[in-house]
């Protein structure tokens, strides 16, 4: 059985793509500033607000992928390992015991010379 290895890898891009939130939420609020602060028409110095919020949006995604990529208890769905370099976290926490096994679809205990899934149907 497969289980989840902590890794880096859509964490980081999450964290880079926040910095470019960021960065287009103050280019967004410069330039709308500057297009709308001589407008003759009343309520239109709202648009650079929504720049604002890109920027407060885009802080707090960098900070929660950051922590998440550089944290102890990371995860990433990414990075598979067999069972014997790793120990599956959802068999600790739902109380499975090692050397029994599982259907990886709806987590049905089987047999162990089963090639489908007598719940779901699934190949195993």
């Amino acid at each position: 059985m497969k289980s989840i290895k902590p890794g880096r890898g859509p964490s980081m891009q999450g964290f880079v793509g926040s910095l470019f939130s960021i960065i287009f939420g103050i280019f967004w609020t410069f330039m709308t500033f500057s297009i709308t602060k001589d407008s003759p028409f009343p309520g239109t110095q709202i648009f650079p607000l929504f720049g604002l919020i890109f920027v407060g949006l885009g802080i707090f995604q960098a900070v929660y992928h950051y922590k998440n990529a550089t944290g102890k208890e990371r995860m990433s769905i990414v990075d598979i390992v067999d069972e014997h370099e790793e120990k599956d976290p959802l068999n600790e926490r739902f109380g499975r015991s090692e050397g029994k096994k599982y259907c990886s679809s709806c987590g049905t205990n089987i047999q162990a010379d089963f090639r489908f899934c007598p719940s779901c149907g699934k190949e195993l």
